[in-house]
């Protein structure tokens, strides 16, 4: 059962200021997406996400103003079975589960647990 990093996830208080940010970094994001609620980029096979905080609202079942970090990493599962199979084992090892496998509105399978450091790590198929 092989993951594979798909995407950094990054909530933004104001999305033009961060998509700003990262286009003096070298990132090429469309002007006109300023006031998207959710943006994506892709690079060498990684996606580069920016969602608002009612995206991640939605996302996450609520929200509280992170302490510490503001990134989720998130990895794509081979498939809804390989998702339940790898949270359960990540569960039974003693990890903490931030959110039980759902199918999300967006037609994917979903999960998320915490690491060590409190970090939210999405699974999805």
């Amino acid at each position: 059962m092989g993951i594979k990093l798909d995407m950094v996830g990054i909530v933004v208080q104001d999305m033009k200021k961060a998509l700003d940010f990262y286009r003096v970094l070298g990132f090429d994001i469309p002007e006109g997406a300023n006031e998207e609620p959710h943006v994506e980029v892709a690079q060498d096979g990684v996606r580069l996400a920016f969602d608002t905080i009612e995206v991640a609202k939605g996302v996450y079942g609520g929200w509280e103003a992170p302490v510490g970090h503001r990134i989720e990493l998130a990895f794509l599962c081979e498939n809804a079975a390989a998702l339940d199979a790898l949270y359960t084992k990540i569960i039974s090892h003693g990890y903490e589960s931030h959110r039980e496998p759902w199918d999300a509105f967006w037609g994917q399978r979903y999960a998320i647990v915490k690491d060590p450091d409190g970090n939210l790590i999405s699974l999805f198929a």
